[in-house]
């Protein structure tokens, strides 16, 4: 019996343990949980006229939910992918999302090394805390809707979307995916802190803008990306999510390059062409 507890307990503190150093592996984490700051948006540092683009991450709006997220160490990632908005090579890292067939694909090319369902199997949820390259990638799991052909009435499916975030370059990422629900304290804590964070504003298939406005203001990032809008009235988005917040439209521009020192010292939703 004693050498039974004396292994549970050795289990515990290896697994603790285990939590542990992932924890330690996420900076957005870290700085989230760090004493509070004077200015809740800017870790700027005085940039150096002389220094080099390589810090520098390019995040490419291809359609709908699908960024594309180049790193400075050449990984590229695709988010909310299904074949279909592309844009450049292929991705080295496919995010999916379940809710319907523009954000997934069950036959991606075979030629991309890493797709991440944002859904877990058997009733479990999906649970990634990796590093691929220069970028780690981690994800928070919320409830999905059911859609067509799924009894759309039913309950919700639980853990069926991932918030995606990606660390790379000091940045700290985010994707909120397919989202259908409003974050919890617990969600929020598990996100940490986000530099940039795509939005879907469409108000209707995801969640009303009244919804996605309150969590944007609490996310509170420096850029926000919106993406899945359809015909949203982007007025109507700037109106709700307040005064604290500028707009930098950039018409004829699909590509955002921007390094942890070229973060806006002011909130700010950048509209790249084509969303």
């Amino acid at each position: 019996m004693l050498r039974l507890l004396a292994a549970l307990v050795l289990l515990g503190s290896l697994t603790g343990h285990a939590f542990a150093q992932d924890a330690r592996r996420s900076e957005c984490l870290a700085m989230a949980n760090a004493p509070p700051r004077a200015v809740p948006v800017s870790y700027r540092r005085v940039a150096d006229k002389n220094a080099t683009k390589s810090d520098e991450v390019a995040i490419t709006y291809a359609g709908h939910s699908t960024y594309y997220i180049d790193t400075p160490g050449g990984i590229r990632i695709a988010t909310d992918y299904n074949g279909v908005y592309r844009t450049g090579r292929l991705p080295d890292v496919a995010t999916m999302n379940r809710a319907h067939a523009t954000h997934y694909t069950l036959f991606p090319d075979p030629k991309i090394p890493h797709v991440l369902h944002g859904w877990g199997e058997n009733g479990q949820a999906a649970h990634y805390a990796m590093r691929i390259g220069d970028v780690y990638i981690r994800n928070v799991t919320t409830d999905i809707r059911r859609y067509w052909g799924e009894d759309p009435g039913g309950e919700m499916i639980k853990d069926g979307n991932s918030i995606f975030i990606f660390e790379v370059a000091g940045l700290c990422i985010g994707h909120l995916g397919h989202l259908h629900v409003k974050l919890d304290d617990s969600h929020f804590a598990a996100i940490g802190r986000l530099d940039i964070v795509m939005v879907p504003i469409d108000g209707t298939y995801t969640m009303s803008l009244d919804g996605i406005s309150e969590i944007t203001r609490r996310l509170r990032a420096a850029v926000v990306l919106p993406m899945h809008r359809f015909a949203t009235p982007l007025d109507e988005f700037m109106r709700l999510i307040g005064q604290q917040f500028e707009i930098d439209r950039r018409g004829g521009e699909r590509t955002l390059r921007i390094s942890r020192d070229t973060l806006p010292a002011t909130p700010t939703v950048i509209i790249l062409d084509g969303v």
